[in-house]
């Protein structure tokens, strides 16, 4: 998975590498691996989030996803994608939140 990212142009790479050290700093027990060819993190084998690089996808902004195995819900409708322009300490702190709480 890490050779995924080294292959991304640097300003996705610098936003997947930190997203990265985000994910395993604050769940530890998600299992980084390949998902559709970009970054993903499982949970006993099936993927909770993931990083679309903006290059690959040709979209103006990166995306950090959630799968059906998140557990985001909130009434019946929540967001299971974000788009990523930059990662401040604001943004590094909303993931934080949203990390722990799709693998509480």
């Amino acid at each position: 998975m890490l050779a995924k990212i080294a292959e991304m142009p640097k300003s996705d790479r610098i936003m997947a590498e930190r997203l990265h050290k985000i994910v395993k700093a604050t769940a530890p027990d998600l299992a980084p691996r390949t998902w559709y060819g970009m970054p993903a993190y499982a949970k006993d084998g099936k993927v909770v989030c993931f990083f679309q690089s903006a290059d690959k996808f040709k979209a103006r902004y990166a995306t950090l996803g959630f799968s059906d195995r998140a557990n985001l819900d909130d009434g019946a409708m929540w967001p299971t994608a974000f788009a990523l322009k930059k990662l401040s300490p604001t943004e590094e702190k909303r993931i934080v939140a949203l990390v722990k709480k799709a693998v509480s």
